[in-house]
């Protein structure tokens, strides 16, 4: 519905009333206490988080989209992923709420900070409209100064997104890509954006080809070992076969 001339927030809630960018399970508070209480990840694991009991009761706010969307990741074991999204340009990464619950913006990154920012630029250095140097502003953040990416919580917190969510509960590596200034272009517009974004979504796909890859076998029989627990030394978020 509309666009900013009628209200910037203007369609993002389901029929049900329900804004599905916020609706993923809030995975970030109990690893931030449980690291707090030094229980991660002897006690609290660090990866893989467990969805709470309250969230999966039929009468919680979880949106019937959310829930197919958390099904879907649970049933293939995606490692990268990206959700597009428009109103400003810029690409956003992990972690997208604050630590500090009472601060609208906090650089709150990750332990996997490099990657993700390694990410995020090859997003948006090959994106035709944020690498144009004729650019303009969309609202008031230079982005640019930036190199048109940043964390997400440094932007303004969102509890409950699919990136962290992503992160926390699977093996996925996700973004936010904010594409154009304009949520709603005209259909004449969009064979002009597919061209800005072109290049950077293929360039995205490659980086799956980047880093460790095998296959984690039992020494006695050959056989693939599922759900192997994979640790690397320095960072404190690991990853399963």
């Amino acid at each position: 519905q509309g666009s900013e001339l009628s209200g910037w927030a203007m369609g993002r809630w389901t029929y049900e009333g329900i804004d599905l960018n916020h609706n993923f399970a809030d995975l970030n508070t109990a690893l931030w206490d449980a690291e707090d209480n030094d229980l991660v990840p002897h006690e609290f694991p660090n990866h893989y988080i467990p969805i709470p009991e309250y969230y999966t009761l039929t009468n919680a706010t979880v949106a019937p989209e959310t829930r197919a969307v958390i099904d879907w990741m649970q049933r293939y074991p995606f490692v990268l992923s990206a959700n597009l999204h428009g109103g400003e340009l810029v690409v956003t990464y992990p972690f997208d709420m604050t630590r500090s619950y009472w601060k609208a913006q906090e650089l709150t990154p990750t332990a996997d900070d490099g990657v993700f920012r390694w990410l995020a630029t090859v997003y948006a250095t090959s994106n035709l409209a944020m690498a144009s140097e004729d650019r303009r502003l969309c609202h008031y953040d230079d982005f640019a100064r930036h190199g048109n990416i940043i964390n997400g919580a440094n932007w303004h917190t969102v509890p409950g997104s699919m990136n962290d969510f992503s992160y926390l509960h699977t093996n996925c590596f996700e973004i936010t890509v904010e594409l154009s200034c304009d949520k709603f272009p005209h259909a004449s517009e969009l064979p002009a954006e597919w061209e800005n974004n072109r290049e950077s979504l293929l360039l995205y796909m490659e980086q799956v080809h980047r880093g460790i890859k095998g296959v984690v076998r039992d020494s006695d029989t050959e056989q693939g070992i599922a759900n192997a627990i994979i640790s690397v030394d320095g960072i404190n978020h690991d990853i399963r076969t």
